[in-house]
């Protein structure tokens, strides 16, 4: 009787502990953490200045009508590298800069009118920033008046559909002149791609235009200064409902 007792003692402690023990298999995974990636912020331009004269480039050694500039911009945060875009306002053409840092040196025509700006990358981040687009002169050889920056469209924007409540339309723009000797503007309008019709010159930024409804309208300014410079604005277009 005592041997009996004893074995069954024995036989229930083991059955509690194999019961007690297999609960451990049976723990949830820890799921991994997930790094968040936030989105890039806007970088601030440095130089070359807004609107300014750059003669800080230097002279290819090879090819005198161009110069090596250094472009510079603010460390934007939550950024891994930096897309420079520089815009030569002559031919429309865009050269294109990669950088890991805050600055570039891209080598660019001398006598000639830029526009640029930078957009700040993140790896694996959903969206982009972009800075503000400056416009500036890389310095020439011999020059001592430059032409107007070309004119750039505020109304209507480019591309714009615009209700057709009116018979006539204020074509507005933006300019500027390092020199700051612009003395008048001619504007092109046509509902062709090609306008050749002039709305006649202004000294002010706008100019008055007829309009019809259902039709797509181009247009462009000529700028000129004291010295007879010119520059001609890309063509814009709007259309009316």
């Amino acid at each position: 009787m005592r041997i009996s007792k004893y074995i069954s003692c024995t036989l229930l402690t083991s059955i509690l502990l194999i019961s007690c023990g297999g609960g451990s298999d049976s723990e949830p995974p820890i799921d991994p953490v997930v790094p968040v990636v936030l989105d890039p912020s806007a970088a601030t331009l440095i130089f070359p200045d807004d609107n300014t004269e750059c003669n800080e480039g230097i002279i290819n050694a090879n090819d005198e009508s161009k110069s090596t500039v250094n472009f510079q911009w603010s460390t934007s945060e939550n950024t891994d590298s930096y897309e420079i875009k520089i815009k030569n306002l002559d031919t429309g053409s865009v050269t294109t800069a990669i950088s890991s840092t805050n600055q570039t040196d891209v080598l660019i025509n001398r006598g000639t009118p830029y526009e640029w700006y930078v957009i700040s990358l993140a790896n694996g981040a959903s969206s982009t920033a972009t800075s503000d687009t400056w416009t500036f002169y890389n310095q020439g050889p011999g020059i001592e008046n430059y032409a107007p920056f070309p004119a750039v469209a505020i109304n209507p924007q480019r591309g714009a559909t615009i209700s057709n409540t009116n018979t006539t339309v204020t074509l507005e723009w933006s300019t500027s002149d390092v020199d700051d000797d612009i003395i008048s503007y001619e504007v092109l309008f046509d509902n062709i791609d090609a306008p050749t019709t002039s709305l006649g010159t202004t000294i002010e930024p706008n100019i008055e235009a007829t309009i019809m409804t259902g039709n797509t309208y181009y247009w462009k300014v000529i700028t000129t200064d004291s010295f007879g410079n010119t520059s001609s604005s890309e063509l814009f277009e709007f259309r009316v409902e």
